[in-house]
């Protein structure tokens, strides 16, 4: 992985745990929770039972060029590492399709918009589509956006376009699994967040490492813990 990979980690890891992004649902806005939790049990029975068609998490809303693209292009903003999830491991392609599907569905024109002036950018300048520029010219084509100095963009602008996507990313890495992303817990692992734990023990809560014991808890498993009887 590149030096420019590993900053671009360690800056979205950071930004994470900086934000208290590792909270939980907390991260994600209260109308997408609401509409998961609101889900039949097949929306919300976890990753394992949220993967659609292609194996790749997509099938809600993208079709299979955009939800390249979108896989592509989140990659890059949280690429991955030997031992360390990236975008791609932690399933957030799953979490903005299932998102646009439901609860960001306003957003959809503006992704679709996005995403085809993201691909004329992307030809007029590297002379083919996202997904099959090197990752150098990738990353040229990130900077582009974020900087604003990518043309051809209206609506969304570059930089809004580059910005809500990688907020986005960082959702999809690090909220609950219960949403469609941080597959496996690879997000909260990443910066050893331990979930919903039900107790802590006294050398638990006066540790200042990360938290590795297993089984790091979600949403989905608390949900099934009946409550106790007082």
């Amino acid at each position: 992985m590149s030096e420019h990979d590993a900053s671009r980690r360690k800056f979205l890891v950071n930004a994470a745990v900086g934000a208290g992004a590792v909270a939980g649902a907390g991260l994600v806005p209260r109308a997408l929770g609401q509409d998961q939790e609101t889900r039949g049990s097949a929306a919300t029975a976890g990753t394992s039972s949220m993967a659609h068609m292609d194996g790749e998490g997509r099938g809600a809303f993208f079709n299979a060029d955009d939800a390249a693209t979108v896989a592509a292009f989140t990659e890059r903003i949280m690429p991955g590492a030997p031992g360390k999830a990236g975008a791609r491991d932690a399933g957030v392609l799953n979490y903005i399709d299932l998102a646009l599907a439901g609860a960001y569905s306003d957003l959809q024109d503006w992704y679709r918009c996005g995403l085809a002036q993201l691909d004329a950018y992307c030809r007029k300048t590297h002379n083919d589509g996202f997904v099959r520029l090197a990752p150098s010219q990738q990353d040229e084509v990130l900077m582009a956006l974020d900087d604003g100095q990518a043309t051809g963009f209206s609506w969304p602008t570059a930089q809004e376009f580059f910005t809500t996507v990688r907020t986005h990313t960082m959702e999809g890495m690090f909220a609950d699994p219960l949403y469609g992303g941080n597959r496996n817990f690879a997000g909260w692992r990443l910066v050893g967040f331990p979930g919903a734990q039900a107790v802590f023990t006294p050398s638990d809560l006066r540790s200042k490492q990360e938290f590795t014991r297993e089984p790091i808890i979600g949403l989905q498993a608390e949900a099934k813990i009946p409550a106790r009887r007082s």
